[in-house]
């Protein structure tokens, strides 16, 4: 298989875009950036550090101050903070309220896509986001662009936080939050979330993760292929 081989999987929040690129990732032997694990690690620095988002010179110290690295078992993507495990943290409700602001910020998003154009260097990589087919990987051989009904995202993400023993959070607080990421979204400034002209749209609203990634999968091998 040839190198330098991208597949860019963007989408709205909790529609499975980390699943299906870890699945994929497995399956074909690449390797898995998660990228909103990135902007999420960022804004847990920025809460504890209570970084002021209007004042530009303190959101380029504290992003001088971070270093962010993945660690991978079984597929399973780890990230750490400066040395410090965050990966649990980072997906509780704290840093879902305050990521869409921190992603929206030019300085930030510009200092993460550096990081990951670097990582997709001379690779076979999956990486999943908002912006990874339009923006950081635009170039990219292969895109999806997922999406699902609200409703069944929010019962996903509630579901999912409930099994990490989140037992304070309501489902109508899930869909707020998802309503209000998706606004956020796809209305920044800065690379905002949209559906690059050549992505596969993948609507997994009535689809298991099996199934999605077997749709996947064919597309994938449809590429290669050629």
């Amino acid at each position: 298989m040839r190198k330098n081989l991208v597949i860019a999987i963007d989408g709205y929040s909790s529609c499975g875009k980390s699943t299906l690129a870890k699945a994929l990732a497995k399956k074909l032997g690449f390797i898995y950036i998660d990228s909103g694990s990135m902007y999420r690690a960022v804004t847990l620095f920025f809460i504890r550090n209570a970084v002021d988002m209007a004042d530009n010179e303190a959101v380029i110290d504290a992003l001088q101050h971070i270093e962010l690295n993945f660690h991978s078992r079984d597929y399973q993507s780890h990230i750490t903070l400066n040395g410090e495990e965050v990966s649990e943290e980072i997906r509780q409700m704290p840093v879902s309220e305050s990521v869409s602001e921190v992603s929206a910020n030019k300085l930030v998003r510009r200092e993460m896509v550096r990081q990951q154009q670097r990582m997709g260097k001379s690779k076979n990589i999956v990486m999943d986001g908002r912006d990874i087919g339009t923006t950081v990987f635009a170039d990219a051989q292969v895109k999806f662009f997922m999406t699902a009904d609200p409703k069944i995202r929010a019962e996903r993400r509630f579901k999912e936080m409930r099994s990490k023993g989140d037992t304070t959070i309501t489902l109508e607080e899930v869909f707020e939050n998802l309503a209000h990421r998706d606004y956020a979204d796809t209305t920044r400034k800065e690379s905002p979330l949209t559906r690059a002209e050549d992505a596969i749209i993948l609507d997994n609203t009535a689809l298991s993760e099996a199934e999605q990634l077997e749709l996947a999968l064919q597309q994938v091998q449809d590429h290669l292929s050629v």
